[in-house]
């Protein structure tokens, strides 16, 4: 419905330090750099600290996300992008793929915001990347946020499923993992 207002639901509070890391495939400059900037504009708002990593296309965002909640100590994660339709399927491929990796590592309790945006033309993406419009870059870091505020309410994750991680010295000395 054209002239609708969408209702945005306020930024949360944080007791304790919010690190968010804003991973962004760069393909269109100037659309990230309009999503980067709504994106750090939310955050600072909220009181987090941020980086930010490019990585080269929507397909390896999820990647780089799952990386860094492995292996490195970020609260948040902030996905941006933009894949504009061409002439091939190509476009169904970047768009299902990269949103059912960060549907995925969504499940896994990883608090990210999901900003690639799947468009029909550059005019489509330039309304929905300024800060000054539709903010999609900023609602990416609002939606992360949120997702910790709920993360930080429930406390700690009640235990892991599957095969129990590998115990480093147990191993070295031959003994049993399990």
């Amino acid at each position: 419905m054209a002239g609708a207002s969408h209702y945005t639901l306020p930024l949360p509070r944080f007791d304790k330090p919010v690190k968010a890391l804003i991973v962004v495939a760069p393909y269109y400059r100037d659309i990230a750099d309009m999503m980067i900037e709504g994106a750090r504009a939310t955050l600072e708002a909220a009181g987090a600290t941020h980086e930010l990593i490019e990585v080269p296309g929507a397909l390896e965002v999820p990647a780089a996300i799952g990386q860094a909640f492995r292996m490195a100590d970020f609260d948040v994660f902030v996905a941006l992008g933009c894949v504009i339709r061409g002439e091939t399927t190509h476009y169904d491929t970047v768009c299902n793929d990269s949103s059912r990796g960060l549907t995925l590592l969504g499940l896994q309790g990883v608090c990210l915001g999901n900003g690639i945006l799947t468009v029909e033309n550059m005019e489509q993406a330039i309304v929905r990347a300024d800060p000054k419009d539709q903010n999609k870059g900023g609602g990416a870091a609002a939606a992360a946020l949120h997702l910790l505020a709920l993360a930080r309410r429930w406390g700690a994750p009640k235990g892991g499923v599957g095969f129990r991680p590998v115990d480093p010295v147990q191993l070295a000395k031959g003994g049993d993992t399990v």
